[in-house]
């Protein structure tokens, strides 16, 4: 780990990019036997971007979102997904995903459903099993070219998007990116179609509709995510804890990037470890005791494989590190950036 004033400035820069203000941070003089500079670059770590870059980001967003209502020809809904939704960012100049989810057919659960209708014992309600088969009845399957479809709406996206911005890039398989000049902000424009879930089916609410998200490289989905039920879950469990949920995974974001070796980890693996400490060992802890929570568990998935290897994401779709012996030496860095931190707090 390199020294902490050097990190505090590069903190300080990634959160105000034009230097507007410094991040506040509170009084640090009831710190007893604690390095300064140690307990700043914590909390700094833990804090989250102003709500000025975020805003910045959002209106970049709206922006796409706008022309895209104007100018498609096809029924679409437009949703945001990703950190800024949770405010689990840690760069003022945040990019942000828009989804241009088609209209023109819904991709379901269906098998699983009529296994549900048909299977005698089941831990589903009568009410519940009954909505699933009143839906199966009423299921008509889309004859259409699911693929031909999405491809179509990503080409009409790509013109919408380079007639109103000259930077754009099309050459991803997964998304568009664009640049808006005026916020200095990117926007990635992915096309997706829904994706039905038997727990969306059965009522338990819009989050649990996941995604199939287009590759116009393979003309193929990939999928499905559940994206809302991500923000929804982490929101509300970082609610329940007084924020510190937040404050952990955007702790663990930025050791990861400050780190002097690289770190293969996503926002989205570092969201499911977290997510996966019980809140009772952390829902009253001041923000320097979160160090020790967030590097034991670090420690028991780096050195018990049945741990890491059940460990899921957020929206419980996938396993982390199952089968993933380079994901988990990258976790085995990380491990050891906190421990190096946890270490100076208590010395």
């Amino acid at each position: 780990m390199q020294e902490y004033s050097n990190l505090i400035d590069k903190i300080q820069a990634r959160y105000n990019p034009d230097f507007i203000n410094e991040v506040q941070v509170r009084s640090l003089s009831d710190i007893r036997g604690i390095n300064q500079d140690i307990a700043k670059y914590v909390k700094l770590a833990m804090n989250e971007v102003d709500e000025y870059y975020t805003q910045i980001t959002m209106n970049a967003g709206e922006n796409v979102k706008q022309h895209l209502k104007d100018e498609l020809s096809c029924a679409v809904d437009l949703r945001y997904q990703g950190s800024v939704m949770t405010q689990t960012h840690i760069k003022g100049v945040s990019d942000i995903d828009l989804l241009t989810i088609t209209k023109k057919f819904d991709d379901t659960d269906y098998i699983k459903a009529k296994n549900i209708v048909e299977t005698v014992q089941t831990d589903l309600s009568y009410l519940d099993v009954d909505r699933i088969k009143r839906w199966i009845d009423s299921f008509s399957q889309y004859l259409g070219d699911a693929n031909s479809d999405l491809l179509a709406l990503r080409m009409e996206d790509e013109k919408i998007m380079k007639g109103c911005y000259s930077i754009c890039d099309i050459s991803k398989g997964k998304s568009i990116k664009i640049t808006n000049t005026h916020y200095h902000r990117d926007v990635d424009v992915v096309i997706a179609s829904w994706h039905d879930s038997v727990d969306y089916i059965r009522g338990c609410g819009d989050i649990y509709r996941g995604l199939q998200i287009y590759n116009k490289t393979t003309n193929m989905r990939i999928g499905p995510d559940f994206p809302f039920l991500s923000i929804e879950r982490i929101n509300q469990r970082s609610t329940e804890t007084g924020g510190r949920l937040k404050r952990m995974i955007r702790f663990l974001k930025n050791v990861r990037t400050d780190a002097d070796v690289e770190i293969l980890l996503t926002s989205f693996d570092i969201n499911a470890i977290c997510y996966d400490i019980p809140k009772s060992q952390y829902e009253d802890l001041y923000y320097l005791q979160l160090v020790c929570v967030m590097w034991n568990k670090l420690y028991h998935l780096c050195n018990n494989l049945d741990e890491a290897d059940n460990l899921k994401s957020v929206d419980g779709s996938e396993y982390i590190f199952r089968n993933n012996s380079s994901k988990l030496e990258n976790l085995k860095k990380l491990e050891s950036q906190v421990w190096d931190i946890y270490q100076k707090i208590k010395s």
